[in-house]
């Protein structure tokens, strides 16, 4: 598997994971980055999912990578910041981190794969990025589901 594949691995697994997410959410790519021998893509997820739906959304990822077969390898309980990691069983890392104001953050890292190019995630995102913008910003989508109790 050369670095690409590993990408278009990634991006499966993202995409899978994000389709499960009922009701669904909007997202944007995050950076991808590569390093000597891997590479890593990532997603941020725009709908504002409130402290008091965290815990379904927490439970609904933990599910979906349990029936995937992953292999958890940490959790960390923070109320505030929350994050699970977890490793498919061909030997992607996967996370999910929660940032400030809610922002749910996800990451695959492949394992040491053949260098070579990679392109840019072919997939839509489902969410829109402001022309101009400098990073990713805070979720600013409301959702009736994930939203709810949130300012």
């Amino acid at each position: 598997m050369n670095m690409q594949q590993a990408a278009d691995r990634a991006d499966g697994i993202l995409d899978h994971l994000l389709a499960e997410i009922r009701p669904e959410v909007r997202w944007v790519h995050g950076p991808t980055t590569t390093g000597g021998c891997d590479v890593t893509r990532r997603r941020a997820v725009m709908t504002v999912v409130s402290a008091e739906r965290r815990g379904n959304f927490l439970g609904l990822v933990e599910r979906s990578w349990r029936a995937s077969g992953y292999r958890f390898e940490s959790v960390n309980n923070d109320p505030e910041a929350p994050a699970v990691f977890a490793r498919t069983e061909d030997g992607f890392g996967v996370g999910l981190v929660v940032g400030g104001e809610g922002q749910v953050f996800f990451e695959v890292d492949s394992p040491c794969v053949e260098v070579s190019e990679v392109a840019d995630p072919t997939s839509r995102a489902t969410a829109a990025l402001d022309a101009g913008a400098e990073g990713i910003p805070r979720p600013r989508v409301r959702s009736p589901f994930w939203s709810a109790g949130a300012p």
